[in-house]
This record gives C-alpha cells, sequence and structure tokens, in this order.
C-alpha cells in the first residue's frame, strides 16, 4: 500500500512532470481522455503513473496536432491490446492528408502575400498596392 501512495501525484506534480498546465490536464479529464483521478478526502486529485503516461501521449498526440476526437480514437486504439495497427495507421493518414491540405493552403497564402509586398513600393506615398490587391 505505501508504494502506491508513493506513486500518487497531486494536478501540480502532474503539471510538472508532463509539461502540461493544470488547467489542461482538467480539461482533458473533462472530455473523457484522461481517466477520471482519484480524490483525496479534500478533494485533491491524484494521478497515477497510467494517468501520466496517458497526459504524455495526450501531449504528443497534441503537438502533432491531432483534434481531441482523433486522440480519443487513437487512445481507444492504444489501450486495446487486440487492435489492428491499420486502423492507427489509416487515423494518421487521414490526419497527414489534412496536414498537407493545410500546408498548401499556407503556400498559397504566402505565395499571394509575397507578391502584393513586392508589388508595393513602402515609400511615403498613399497609394499601395498590397492595400489595392486586398480589396479585390
Amino acid at each position: 500500500m505505501a508504494n502506491l501512495v508513493k506513486t500518487l501525484v497531486t494536478i501540480g506534480q502532474a503539471a510538472k512532470q508532463t509539461g502540461l498546465s493544470a488547467k489542461m490536464i482538467r480539461y482533458y479529464e473533462e472530455e473523457g481522455l484522461l481517466l477520471k483521478a482519484n480524490r483525496t478526502d479534500a478533494g485533491y486529485r491524484l494521478y497515477n503513473s497510467q494517468q501520466l503516461q496517458q497526459l504524455g501521449f495526450i501531449k504528443q498526440a497534441r503537438a502533432l496536432g491531432f483534434s481531441i476526437a482523433q486522440i480519443s480514437s487513437l487512445l481507444g486504439l492504444w489501450r486495446d491490446p487486440n487492435r489492428s495497427s491499420r486502423e492507427v495507421k489509416q487515423l494518421a493518414e487521414l490526419h497527414l492528408d489534412e496536414i498537407k491540405k493545410k500546408v498548401a493552403e499556407l503556400q498559397q497564402m504566402q505565395s499571394l502575400l509575397q507578391q502584393l509586398a513586392d508589388s508595393c513600393c513602402g515609400d511615403d506615398q498613399p497609394q499601395c498596392a498590397i492595400l489595392d490587391g486586398l480589396q479585390k
């Protein structure tokens, strides 16, 4: 029993260990991504090593831009020892396609903005090709 107590950490300690804010940890718990924390008699949340591992998983998935819904699916697959890696790969590839689309949109925005900036004299005159281009 003493070992179990040592593995439990407060939300502040969990935040420090995972690099997440306490607010985000509570949010992930509310969204059902993180298993509900046990509470002390005083109502403080206590997290075990499994929950800390889940938080690390969630943090990495968020860093890769996965949505909450996608992370929920990934966590379900992660927890399922009978999962098919095909399912995991499909989720990753769908997300990768979304990222590629966003990158293409950003590149198009960059190109257009660069054209507008290049066409502007940037002098003391009121005429501005950037503003003219924005009103199209």
